[in-house]
C-alpha cells in the first residue's frame, strides 16, 4: 500500500544512460514501488533534439529542450543530470539545489572539478546529491565506501575503472593486436567513443579516482595534484614482453594513504601487475576495485563499468534511495551525500611515490649499450632485477628491456629522460610502474 504520493523525476538528457533509465525505470516499475513505498514516475524529459532517431522512444508528452523547465516545475522532486559536460551540468545542479530539488548525477567530470562547491551547497540546503553510476557503471562501489566500509579506515584503493583502455589493453594481450587496431575495434564495438581522448589519456578514470579519494578520505582533492598517465604509448610488444615475464599490462587507478605522513597518493598509470593477482584476471570492458580497509580487510567489487543497463541501474538505485529516504529529509537527519571527515593530509607528490619499473628502449645492437644504461642507472641508485635482449632482431636495433628495482618515481623518470638521450638510443624509452 502507496502511504505517499508519485514521485516526480525530471530527467536531463536522454543519450545512452537516459534512454536506459526510462526504460527501466517502466520494465520495474511494480517492483520499485512494492521496495520504496512510492511510484516513481518521469514527468519530463529534455533534450536537444527531440527529432533524433534513439533506440528507445522518446515519449513525445514528456519532451522539452529546456533545462529551466526542470527547475520551474514545481512537481519535480528530483532532477537527473545525464547531459555530460560540466558547464551546462554545473548550472543545472546548482539551480536545482537552489530550489532544493533532490540531484541525481552520473556525470564524473562534474564532480571532480566541481564536487566541493556542489556538495557544500547541497549541505548548505540540506538536500542531497547521489552518484553512484559515476563511479563503474554497474558497480555499487559509492555506496560501498560511504556505508558498508563506514567503521574502516580506507588504507587504499586499487580498481581498473576504465572499460574502453581495459579492452584495448586485453586485445593487445590476448588478441595479439597493435595499438591502433585494438582501437578501432572498440570504436566499431561501440565500446569507445567517436572522441576517445578521455579515456585513452587516462582522465576518465582520474577523475574516477578522485571521487573514491575524496569519499575515502574526507577531502576534496584538487585535479591539478593528480598523476595522470594513459594508454597511448603502451605498444603490443610491451605487452608480449610483460606476458613473458608473467605480468599483464592494466590501466590502473591507485589511492592509497601513507600513514607514516598522513599524504594521499592519487594517481592513474598504465602498470605491469603480476598474472597472479586478482586484478590481472579482469579482461575486456569489466571494471574492478580493491578496496582494503583496516577492519575488513580486502574486498573486491567487479562488474561493468558502462553501458546501457548497468549504468542506469546504479542510477535508479539512487532514485530508490532518495524515494525511501525523503522522510528523513524532511526531518533533517537525511545525509547529503558526501561526509567530510578530514582527518587526513594533503595529496603526495608522485615523485616521492616508490615502485618498481618495466623498462624499454630500443637502441643500436653493438657493444657497450647495456653498460652505458646501467652506469646511468647505477649512478642514481636504482638496481636492475633482470635484462631480456631477444635474439630475434632487427640487424641494426635491439630492443631491451630492463626490469628495475624499487626506487622513487621522480628518480626514475630523470634517470630515463638522461638514457632516452644516449646517442645509441632509437626511440622514446617506453616505462610502466611495477605494481605489488
Amino acid at each position: 500500500m502507496l502511504t505517499h504520493p508519485p514521485l516526480q523525476i525530471g530527467l536531463a538528457g536522454f543519450g545512452n544512460v537516459g534512454a536506459g533509465v526510462y526504460k527501466n525505470l517502466f520494465k520495474n516499475r511494480e517492483l520499485l514501488r512494492e521496495r520504496t513505498g512510492r511510484d516513481l514516475q518521469v514527468r519530463k524529459i529534455v533534450v536537444r533534439d527531440p527529432s533524433k532517431v534513439r533506440d528507445v522512444p522518446l515519449p513525445a508528452d514528456l519532451v522539452s529542450t529546456d533545462l529551466d523547465d526542470l527547475i520551474n516545475d514545481p512537481e519535480i522532486e528530483i532532477v537527473v543530470e545525464l547531459i555530460g559536460g560540466t558547464e551546462r551540468a554545473f548550472e543545472l545542479v546548482k539551480s536545482a539545489l537552489l530550489q532544493k530539488k533532490i540531484v541525481v548525477t552520473g556525470n564524473k567530470a562534474l564532480l571532480a572539478e566541481h564536487g566541493r562547491e556542489l556538495f557544500a551547497l547541497a549541505e548548505q540546503q540540506k538536500t542531497p546529491i547521489y552518484f553512484e553510476a559515476a563511479v563503474a557503471g554497474g558497480i555499487p562501489i559509492i555506496k560501498t565506501v560511504q556505508e558498508s566500509l563506514i567503521g574502516n579506515h580506507i588504507e587504499s584503493v586499487t580498481g581498473i575503472i576504465n572499460g574502453t583502455c581495459n579492452y584495448i589493453l586485453t586485445r593487445m594481450a590476448e588478441g595479439g593486436l597493435g595499438y591502433e587496431e585494438a582501437l578501432g575495434e572498440a570504436k566499431d564495438l561501440g565500446y569507445a567513443e567517436a572522441d576517445p581522448t578521455l579515456d585513452i589519456n587516462g582522465w576518465d578514470a582520474a577523475h574516477k579516482a578522485i571521487i573514491l579519494a575524496s569519499l575515502s578520505y574526507g577531502c576534496w582533492l584538487p585535479a591539478d595534484e593528480i598523476f595522470v598517465e594513459g594508454i597511448e604509448k603502451v605498444r603490443r610488444k610491451d605487452t608480449q614482453f610483460a606476458d613473458k615475464l608473467g605480468y599483464t599490462v592494466k590501466l590502473l587507478a591507485v589511492i592509497q594513504l601513507h600513514t607514516d605522513s598522513g599524504a594521499i597518493e592519487v594517481r592513474v598509470q598504465p602498470s605491469l601487475i603480476s598474472k597472479d593477482q586478482i586484478l590481472a584476471s579482469v579482461k575486456g570492458v569489466y571494471n574492478a576495485i580493491l578496496v582494503c580497509g583496516d577492519v575488513v580487510g580486502e574486498t573486491l567489487f567487479y562488474g561493468s563499468g558502462a553501458g546501457q543497463d548497468p549504468t542506469s541501474s546504479s542510477v535508479i538505485s539512487d532514485l530508490a534511495d532518495a524515494a525511501s529516504r525523503r522522510g528523513q529529509l524532511e526531518t533533517g537527519n537525511g545525509r547529503t551525500g558526501f561526509v567530510p571527515h578530514g582527518l587526513y593530509g594533503r595529496p603526495m607528490p608522485v615523485e616521492d611515490t616508490i615502485s618498481k619499473y618495466y623498462l624499454r628502449v630500443e637502441a643500436d645492437d653493438r657493444p657497450g649499450v647495456l653498460a652505458q644504461i646501467a652506469t646511468l642507472l647505477g649512478k642514481q641508485e636504482i638496481g636492475i632485477l633482470s635484462v631480456i635482449q631477444p635474439e630475434d632482431h632487427d640487424e641494426e636495433v635491439a630492443p631491451i628491456v630492463l626490469m628495475l628495482h624499487y626506487a622513487p618515481f621522480g628518480v626514475v623518470r630523470d634517470t630515463i629522460a638522461k638514457i632516452g638521450a644516449l646517442d645509441c638510443i632509437r626511440e622514446e624509452p617506453v616505462w610502466m610502474r611495477v605494481e605489488g
